[in-house]
């Protein structure tokens, strides 16, 4: 019986090495890019989960799989500042209303301003040679679109200055910082995929 297990441990200790060399590739591979952004921390947290589920072979998929992780902390802030502000309306706190009010306005821009960088990236993608003409039409969509959602998410940010304040007002502090940080890592990664792009351009003949 004894002998029977060591024989399955040993059949199964490539297989273990294979993983646990494959996790730690997969984490210094991130670390890698990630040392390109503002927020390193934030973003190997915020891409983990899609190194998890499919490779990331170029800049493109790392442009993409950061708009994506922006997108959905923009989503889900968005989501609570609406319940936030439905709150206030029924509790009548005017000196909270109106500062959450115009903060779910500048984030459900930054939700779209980030759906459309999406859209923009994926239509590039499937053109792929073909818009070597459009390709500077192309990429300053893309900026553009990643910067306003960027600088909307600064201005709600900038609203709630100051150390003291509510537990409401950190809380949606907290939640709109994450979106920026998220959508400045995104930026980063953009911008890598544009120089990435103009080299390939300056290679053809």
């Amino acid at each position: 019986m004894a002998t029977k297990l060591i024989l399955v441990l040993l059949s199964l200790l490539p297989h273990i090495i294979f993983s646990a060399a494959k996790g730690y590739d997969t984490k210094a591979y991130m670390n890698s890019w990630c040392r390109k952004t503002l927020y390193q921390n934030l973003c190997v947290r915020s891409l983990s989960r899609y190194v998890r589920s499919r490779a990331m072979h170029n800049p493109r998929d790392l442009a993409r799989f950061a708009l994506k992780a922006s997108l959905f902390r923009a989503k889900y802030t968005k989501a609570f500042l609406l319940k936030e502000v439905k709150n206030l309306e029924t509790t009548l706190k005017p000196q909270y209303y109106a500062p959450v009010h115009d903060c779910l306005i500048q984030i459900r821009d930054s939700v779209n301003q980030l759906s459309l960088a999406i859209a923009e990236l994926d239509r590039v993608n499937k053109r792929g040679g073909k818009i070597q003409g459009n390709l500077d039409w192309h990429i300053n969509n893309l900026q553009t679109w990643t910067s306003t959602a960027l600088t909307d998410a600064e201005t709600c940010v900038s609203q709630f200055s100051g150390r003291r304040m509510s537990k409401l007002k950190a809380t949606i502090k907290g939640k709109v910082k994450n979106v920026e940080e998220t959508t400045s890592n995104a930026l980063a990664f953009i911008e890598h995929y544009a120089a990435a792009r103009y080299r390939a351009r300056a290679r053809r003949p």
